[in-house]
């Protein structure tokens, strides 16, 4: 009996470690890594919706009757407003310039103030844009109301500041009765401020 005993001990001692390791928990399966979250998407102002006003500053052409030509420098003041529907901007400007060009003495130009519509596409932080209106030439034989087109681009520096520019082609016909008639081409660098 005592060896029945032994060989029962035996084997339980034995059989422990066999059934101990069956009693463990499993090892977890490895669980796969989490992707990290996607970069966010980098936006570029775009929000061209508001008033603004400024400063420009340029270059001006006239091309009048017979001899009367000439360009200077011309300077001067905007305001107005936008609205931005997703990617189509239209908006409504008033700006005025002055300046001193000699159209070879027939005549002197003293400023043009403009009336304009602009219709643009919103890119991001720029917008290019089309734009046309009405324009009042004022010269020392007299003024004159005229048409304008021409094309223009701003950029956002940031959520309050715009730098940008334009050029814009004007026609006069018969100022103040004289008979002369006029061209004009202006070019300027444009910065506002957006409220």
């Amino acid at each position: 009996m005592k060896t029945r005993i032994f060989a029962i001990g035996l084997a339980t001692a034995l059989a422990s470690p066999a059934l101990a390791g069956s009693l463990e928990p499993p090892a977890p399966e490895p669980v796969a890594p989490v992707p990290p979250p996607p970069a966010p998407v980098q936006t570029f102002g775009g929000d061209w919706t508001g008033g603004y006003a400024g400063l420009q500053l340029g270059y001006g052409d006239v091309d009048g009757s017979g001899d009367a030509d000439g360009d200077d420098i011309l300077y001067g003041a905007h305001v107005g407003y936008r609205y931005d529907f997703g990617t189509f901007v239209l908006g409504g400007e008033l700006d005025y310039d002055f300046t001193d060009i000699d159209l070879n003495g027939a005549a002197d130009v003293d400023s043009v103030a403009r009336l304009k519509l602009q219709a643009g596409y919103d890119f991001g932080r720029t917008l290019g844009y089309f734009t046309a209106g009405v324009a009042d030439l004022d010269t020392s034989i007299g003024s004159e109301t005229g048409e304008f087109y021409g094309i223009g681009v701003a950029y956002q520096i940031n959520d309050r500041y715009t730098v940008g520019a334009e050029l814009l082609e004007h026609s006069f016909d018969d100022i103040d009765g004289s008979g002369v008639d006029a061209d004009a081409t202006t070019l300027t660098v444009r910065g506002s401020i957006r409220f």
